[in-house]
């Protein structure tokens, strides 16, 4: 899912889609508007699914698409290798997602895992 919002509301640690991906904002300059142009607003962020460096240049008054980026919690199942097997704790649905680099699960306990325009990952 995703809205609409126009880049002069945007903030550091916020999503925004570029490409296609849901990214974190890590940093935003803005410039001074020229002499018959407007002010535009250069946007660094980071791929959440991809860790991909991205930077893109809007106007100010620009619409762009923003990700609905949802925390959820899921109690994990079992443990294949590198894939855990995870019920969320809400519909309870089962399913499967790759362990990152950094996660601390154990069977049995609850974890963290984000969802995004349809994708899932695996916070912690």
């Amino acid at each position: 899912m995703k809205e609409q919002a126009e880049v002069r509301e945007l903030k550091v640690n916020r999503y925004i889609i570029i490409d296609d991906e849901p990214c974190k904002i890590v940093s935003i300059t803005t410039s001074k508007p020229g002499k018959h142009g407007e002010a535009k607003a250069r946007i660094e962020a980071i791929g959440v699914f991809d860790k991909q460096k991205r930077s893109v240049v809007f106007p100010v008054k620009h619409k762009i698409e923003v990700p609905l980026v949802e925390k959820k919690s899921a109690q994990v199942i079992s443990i294949m290798g590198d894939t855990a097997q995870l019920m969320d704790t809400q519909n309870y649905e089962v399913f499967e997602l790759p362990i990152t680099e950094g996660a601390r699960i154990e069977q049995g306990k609850e974890t963290i895992y984000l969802e995004a325009l349809g994708r899932r990952k695996l916070m912690r």
